[in-house]
């Protein structure tokens, strides 16, 4: 038989900050905060392993829709350099609609010198990304709320 339905629950929901958990050993700045909270808000609409970029308060770079991760995270970071400048994710910060399920979106967010990430988390391998961002100095926040769609 062909076809079928996927039912899921409507997505009302923007974030809870007091549910916010830093699990890092550098604690992100005000700025940083701030513009991972906006950040946020903007994954949310990109959906399905959506990555998006922001600094000041503003989108730079979004990945939409990508087979993994990793693939929309390069895809954000390439398009702030080509649509901004080649330097225009030094100081950015990085957010995800979903968990990381490897580091390897840390390593790229380290190479274009984003330096802050909020991710849901629930990985089992959230600690490899909390350990490579230790490791890079960018401080990571928890939402314990996924926008990922299928």
């Amino acid at each position: 038989m062909n076809g079928g339905l996927i039912v899921q629950t409507i997505d009302s929901k923007l974030l809870e900050e007091s549910e916010l958990k830093v699990v890092t050993d550098r604690v992100p700045t005000e700025k940083e905060m701030e513009d991972m909270i906006f950040a946020w808000k903007v994954a949310k609409f990109v959906k399905s392993n959506g990555i998006a970029l922001a600094k000041d308060k503003q989108s730079i770079g979004i990945g939409p829709g990508q087979v993994n991760r990793v693939w929309a995270t390069i895809q954000s970071i390439e398009h702030a350099a080509e649509l901004i400048s080649e330097d225009a994710t030094k100081g950015a910060v990085l957010a995800s609609d979903a968990f990381f399920p490897f580091d390897d979106c840390v390593e790229a967010a380290h190479s274009a010198g984003i330096t802050a990430i909020i991710q849901p988390g629930g990985s089992i391998r959230d600690e490899d990304s909390i350990k490579k961002c230790n490791e890079y100095g960018i401080a990571m926040v928890f939402t314990n709320m996924r926008h990922f769609k299928h």
